[in-house]
C-alpha cells in the first residue's frame, strides 16, 4: 500500500522536478503503472484500504453495549461496570442462546 508521504514524493518528482514515470519508478521501486495511476489521480485522492464490514458475536448488541457504557459515564466510579463484569454477563447471555 502506498502512503501519503510516498504519494507526495511521487507527485513532487513528476510535477516539480519534471521526472518521467520511468525515472520515478526506478528511484522509488514501484511499477510504472502504479506511478501513472497516482499521478493521474485527483489531488484530493488519498490511498485507502477498503475493508469489508465484519460482524462478530457482539454485533447484534452493539447499540445496547454503547448505551450501557454511556450510562456508566454518569455513575460513581465504584458503581460502573468493569470490562470483566461485562464480559461475564454477555458471554453468559450468548452461550444461553446457543
Amino acid at each position: 500500500m502506498i502512503s501519503m508521504e510516498m504519494l507526495g514524493k511521487i507527485r513532487r518528482m513528476y510535477f516539480r522536478d519534471k521526472l518521467s514515470l520511468h525515472q520515478i519508478a526506478k528511484r522509488i521501486g514501484l511499477s510504472r503503472n502504479t506511478i501513472r495511476k497516482w499521478v493521474r489521480a485527483p489531488e484530493a485522492t488519498q490511498p485507502a484500504y477498503q475493508r469489508c464490514a465484519t460482524f462478530n458475536k457482539l454485533s447484534p448488541f452493539h447499540e445496547t453495549l454503547e448505551q450501557a457504557l454511556k450510562a456508566d459515564l454518569f455513575r460513581p466510579k465504584h458503581n460502573r461496570r468493569s470490562a470483566n463484569l461485562c464480559w461475564w454477563r454477555w458471554s453468559w447471555y450468548l452461550n444461553r442462546e446457543v
